[in-house]
């Protein structure tokens, strides 16, 4: 007899479970939307991919049904989407206040509960300007000559080769670059090859959650673990055996950490590292690849940009000098190339936050503890605040300022979590086109194509000739 009262119990309680699922409490109106499934979410369609260049589907779709602001579950988390600018620059202001960094557990996962986008306060702060003495102005003005060099050098190499395919290549120059300046690691010396383990978390970073082998998943926390386990060997190589003058970044750090009352510790320092490693070298080369294809399919972009190079050149009084800060400083077409890139490309596609309380904005509330998806691909390919959003078209920044976050243009973040890195990821991006437009001239060959899912990818690579130019030439 008991059994049928056990299931009409259980049914009871699943019914009653699903509807609380689907109808959150709050003390204020929640913003319209969908929970999806109990768990689930609508984590599978958020995750669905997509060739278009336009705002995902999972979002555009929830625009038009529920307004700028609406409800949804992913990964068994309630969250806020906001496509609405005045809400994406109110969630960056208060930073600290209202809202702190967030990001799921998963993400978590991947990047290290230590790592500096789940840290808050005064220990981000403290990390900030420890990056800062890598990636801030001063330093970069010193890179500039070594960045060129390297440009030059590969460039050269792949002058001689039928194809290159951009997104691998400039991966793997950056890469090496970034590498040397943290740890002075140089891949044809190590035995073992500490990108690969990168590469391998890649693939799997922006994927369903799901843990199992064979998966993209569990292939990208495979991944961080080999290359944790060979940055923390490299930190012990050099507690053992250091050196009597630092010249990289882990010098800076064993420094920190043998400080008497320091608040780093060994699992934040290569957390730290871990990040800085995967962020300088993979965001960068995307937005390399997408301004190459963009630049290669738009004739009047590359004439322009050739001019203000050429001019560059022409007004130097030694015409063998290096780059330097002020002619850097002075590539006002070539900043609005690469804002209008990074403003197409939208290579994050989501910056997460969580309401530390209650709040109320416009009309609606949203509850303490949730997450906030701030959304920056619906701001910069709304047609509202950018006329004909999806042409690429880098006059549309003339007599703007192409170096700040604004409520309408967040690709590098915003409030005082804006990317530390924006500046050396911009630095190497113009010393790269630079020494391309000037000497080089290149044509695709394949592929191209893009996948949004929704992080982006190029799932069939960029693969250009590059030919010297016969007027470069006629310089030498």
């Amino acid at each position: 007899m008991w059994l049928p009262y056990s299931l009409a119990l259980l049914v009871v309680g699943i019914a009653y479970y699903a509807y609380r699922w689907s109808h959150p409490r709050s003390e204020g109106k929640l913003p319209p939307g969908s929970m999806g499934w109990p768990l689930l979410g609508e984590t599978l369609q958020f995750f669905a991919p997509s060739t278009s260049n336009d705002v995902s589907s999972f979002v555009k779709e929830r625009m038009q049904r529920y307004g700028p602001i609406f409800r949804t579950s992913l990964v068994g988390r309630p969250v806020i989407v906001s496509t609405d600018a005045d809400l994406n620059y109110f969630v960056f202001q208060q930073e600290g206040q209202l809202f702190q960094s967030w990001y799921p557990d998963t993400f978590t996962e991947i990047f290290g509960r230590q790592n500096v986008g789940s840290l808050h306060g005064f220990m981000y702060k403290y990390l900030k300007n420890l990056v800062l003495n890598l990636f801030g102005p001063v330093s970069l003005q010193k890179m500039i000559p070594e960045l060129e060099e390297t440009a030059n050098r590969k460039l050269r190499h792949w002058s001689f080769q039928d194809t290159v395919e951009i997104k691998e290549e400039t991966a793997r120059m950056i890469f090496d670059l970034t590498a040397k300046k943290l740890i002075s690691y140089d891949s044809e010396s190590s035995e073992e090859n500490l990108r690969e383990n990168f590469v391998a978390f890649i693939r799997g970073l922006i994927s369903f959650p799901l843990d199992l082998p064979g998966t993209a998943y569990h292939k990208c926390l495979q991944g961080r673990k080999r290359a944790m386990r060979m940055l923390k060997n490299l930190l012990q190589e050099r507690r053992d055996m250091p050196r009597k003058h630092g010249t990289d970044f882990f010098d800076f750090v064993l420094e920190e950490l043998q400080k008497e009352g320091t608040i780093l510790t060994q699992a934040i320092a290569l957390d730290l590292m871990f990040v800085l490693l995967f962020a300088s070298f993979e965001t960068t080369s995307l937005a390399l690849t997408v301004a190459m294809k963009l630049i290669s399919d738009h004739p009047l972009v590359l004439e322009r940009l050739r001019e203000e190079h050429e001019s560059i050149l022409r007004n130097r009084q030694d015409s063998n000098s290096a780059l330097s800060w002020n002619e850097y400083k002075s590539m006002t077409f070539t900043f609005q190339v690469i804002n209008e890139t990074v403003r197409i490309a939208n290579i994050v596609p989501a910056i997460f936050r969580k309401a530390l309380q209650d709040i109320p904005f416009k009309g609606y509330t949203i509850p303490a503890g949730w997450a906030v998806m701030v959304c920056p691909p619906a701001v910069h390919l709304n047609p509202a605040k950018y006329e004909d959003p999806l042409s690429f078209n880098p006059w549309r920044w003339e007599g703007q300022e192409t170096n700040v976050a604004s409520k309408n243009f967040m690709a590098f973040g915003g409030g005082m979590r804006f990317c530390v890195g924006t500046d050396f990821t911009k630095v190497q991006m113009a010393v790269f086109l630079h020494c391309l437009v000037t000497k080089y001239r290149w044509q695709p060959i394949k592929g191209g194509n893009t996948l949004r899912t929704p992080g982006l990818q190029f799932p069939n690579g960029f693969h250009v000739q590059i030919r010297e130019r016969e007027q470069h030439k006629s310089l030498k």
